[in-house]
């Protein structure tokens, strides 16, 4: 098997992952569930993983099509606007967009030719990044992120931990190269980090940065490793 198609299997699994997560949550989830800005409701937190799926569909779209690779700005998740305007979509447009755009996404990533997948130079617009890794952070790491945020939120810490580290189980069992599995080790620290499990939290950062050095920066300055950051526990992890 060639590495472009062991990284399209690891594609699908992940993200299809992702989607699973995604569906259970909305089938458990109150339409009239109260949220905010600080604290989102399960609807507009999906749709705004839909938006983000979205944007790397047009990516591959234009790729395909052999145009400039579009942009997008930064998303400001604690913006009353941006939250009421996710909030303002109706259930079943949420419901059916997630499933339609993730379907799309993994359509055009495995329809997506080998050098443009493992090969950035091909398109300035990738900014130096692979675009099978661009994929991944935006089909499954970010929308697995905010679920496990959502389960923090929601007094569910038991749950956000258990889905972080099923997203670890399905990475190890993909054979996902180490930047992948990095960052599902990332995402399961933090959340550990949250749940107060600061033990665990520490050797699974570790393998983490071991995985994915890039993810130093990230522990550098992420809020859910504030309190290992401020307790030493990360002094011999990220010194200076």
């Amino acid at each position: 098997m060639t590495v472009a198609a062991e990284i399209r299997q690891v594609i699908i699994g992940l993200l299809a992952f992702a989607l699973a997560e995604e569906r259970m949550l909305l089938a458990g989830s109150d339409g009239g569930e109260a949220g905010s800005p600080q604290r989102w409701a399960a609807l507009p937190l999906i749709a705004h993983n839909t938006e983000f799926r979205q944007q790397q569909v047009l990516r591959l779209q234009a790729i395909r099509a052999g145009a400039a690779v579009p942009q997008f700005a930064e998303v400001k998740h604690a913006r009353p606007e941006t939250y009421e305007a996710y909030a303002a979509q109706p259930a079943s447009q949420v419901a059916s967009d997630s499933a339609r755009v993730a379907a799309e996404l993994i359509d055009h990533a495995a329809g997506a030719s080998s050098d443009d997948l493992l090969d950035p130079s091909r398109h300035p617009g990738l900014n130096g990044r692979q675009l099978w890794l661009q994929i991944i952070v935006r089909g499954f790491w970010h929308p697995a992120g905010h679920l496990g945020g959502y389960y923090l939120g929601h007094g569910q810490a038991d749950r956000a931990v258990a889905l972080a580290e099923h997203g670890v189980t399905t990475a190890r069992y993909l054979q996902a190269p180490d930047p992948v599995l990095g960052m599902a080790c990332y995402s399961l620290a933090c959340v550990q980090a949250q749940a107060g499990q600061a033990d665990q939290a520490v050797q699974v950062l570790g393998e983490a940065l071991t995985r994915n050095p890039e993810l130093r920066a990230n522990a550098r300055r992420d809020p859910d490793l504030a309190g290992l950051r401020a307790s030493g526990h990360l002094a011999g992890m990220l010194p200076g």
